[in-house]
């Protein structure tokens, strides 16, 4: 039973991470540009513990996240109910994942990484990563991705600090809130 919780729990969240193929979701009007932005563009290191809720229609879940990213690699681990689901790391050439057993195989870690970076990695950065056609608009409360008048990817800043993903092409939200961990908390 804990089993199945867990998988449900994790198709949920990484649903974000996209389904098998090319990117969007079965009858998704659109599939998301790839970033796959090197992790030295990003300024400065992170290292954050994050409390996920992610919502998929009418389903919620909560996780955790532990992130880290330098110049050398982004490195990601998402737990569930105390197990870990899903690895990544991306070295700005390989994305590297680890999987549970369990997790559905239609779970595609290229949606994850490219969420992250929607969220965090700098302006130049991701507008220099966009296919033609493609645009992204910043504002003071977040930035929006769009193609052809249509916004299909939006990050807005929350008055708590945290952040809302919005993924209109897959049909998800993603809110993240995240704590920065000191030198000596990371795992």
């Amino acid at each position: 039973m804990q089993r199945m919780r867990l998988f449900l729990a994790l198709c949920l969240l990484l649903a974000a991470g996209g389904c098998a193929g090319n990117g969007a979701r079965p009858g998704a009007a659109v599939a998301l540009p790839p970033l796959r932005l090197a992790p030295s563009s990003l300024p400065a290191p992170l290292a954050l513990q994050q409390a996920l809720q992610f919502r998929l229609g009418s389903h919620q879940r909560e996780m955790v996240a532990l992130l880290e990213s330098d110049a050398d690699a982004v490195r990601l681990a998402v737990q569930a109910m105390g197990q870990t689901g899903v690895r990544l790391s991306w070295d700005g050439r390989q994305l590297q994942q680890q999987r549970a057993p369990w997790l559905p195989s239609q779970v595609r870690g290229e949606r994850v990484l490219d969420d992250l970076q929607f969220v965090y990695w700098p302006q130049a950065a991701i507008a220099a990563a966009l296919p033609a056609g493609w645009q992204l608009q910043v504002s003071d409360g977040g930035r929006q991705l769009t193609h052809a008048g249509s916004t299909w990817l939006e990050m807005r800043h929350q008055a708590d600090g945290s952040v809302l993903l919005e993924n209109h092409a897959e049909g998800y939200q993603l809110l993240i809130q995240s704590q920065v961990l000191e030198a000596g908390d990371v795992p």
